[in-house]
């Protein structure tokens, strides 16, 4: 896809996270976390992720994001968790759960990503990643690497 079409999709989904109707920002917040790099995408994602109408779109934005198993979208939860209140924390929480309890790989991926953000200068990803980190770490994975016991 060219920067150009990748900017327009940006575009219209910044239109839909203005919506009224939260299906329409559900929607905008999940498919936004794809271009969460592309100019102007991060601040629309964090708005979604601490919408102040229905708490739905800040548990759809969050997972999209942490789905994407990157620094960019760790950083960007990372960093609404700053400045989240308690309601909204608790559902970041519970998408940190979402995508971080069946593979202890991909639990252990995120936290060696998290320590990574967190020796980082910016303060407010910093601290974001030292709470994800602080999560990640209470997690018990239901499924983990086969151990040989005969090596």
């Amino acid at each position: 896809m060219s920067d150009e079409a990748r900017l327009a999709a940006v575009a219209a989904l910044i239109g839909l996270a203005g919506s009224p109707d939260h299906r329409d920002r559900a929607d905008a917040g999940r498919s936004l976390a794809s271009f969460a790099e592309v100019p102007g995408a991060g601040e629309a994602l964090s708005g979604l992720m601490l919408d102040a109408g229905d708490t739905f779109i800040t548990r759809e934005t969050a997972t999209a994001l942490l789905r994407r198993q990157d620094s960019v979208g760790l950083a960007m939860v990372a960093s609404a968790l700053t400045v989240a209140d308690d309601n909204h924390a608790d559902w970041i929480h519970t998408a940190v759960l979402d995508v971080f309890m069946v593979f202890a790989h991909e639990r252990d991926a995120a936290l060696r990503e998290c320590e990574a953000l967190a020796g980082g200068a910016d303060e407010q990803i910093h601290r974001g990643a030292r709470q994800l980190i602080d999560m990640l770490g209470k997690i018990d994975p239901i499924l983990r690497p086969v151990q040989d016991d005969h090596a």
